[in-house]
């Protein structure tokens, strides 16, 4: 059974920063999302199952970096420059996919229990 542990959300003033972490039980391509209250969810940032690739949404591209310690098997998305509208539960993902980066959260089997991320204007 694939666990993903996610870490690292909480409450930060507006243009601060946050670094969200996604422990697994194994090696996947891993994608985070988020989703806002009465929106749907939305995929942030990914990257492939090496860690060679990576995609990232333009509403966080610039601000967002998500990288990989295939060592650990954890996932990082450090958040910078957070803005009100970031406001959301954040989740990570993965799939079993080898190649490439995964987009459509259809591909995502398995999803952490989320972690809520308030920035305060």
């Amino acid at each position: 059974q694939v666990q993903l542990v996610e870490s690292g959300g909480g409450l930060v003033q507006a243009g601060g920063s946050l670094r969200l972490s996604c422990a697994a039980s194994g090696r996947y391509a891993m994608g985070w999302f988020r989703q806002a209250p009465g929106k749907e969810r939305e995929l942030l940032a990914a990257i492939s199952w090496s860690g060679g690739i990576t995609y990232y949404a333009d509403s966080v591209k610039g601000r967002f970096t998500i990288s990989r310690d295939n060592v650990k098997n954890t996932v990082y998305l450090q958040m910078n420059s957070l803005k009100a509208e970031d406001t959301a539960v954040y989740y990570c993902a993965a799939s079993t996919r080898r190649v490439g980066v995964i987009t459509p959260s259809k591909e995502y089997a398995y999803w952490g229990q989320g972690t809520q991320v308030t920035v305060s204007s």
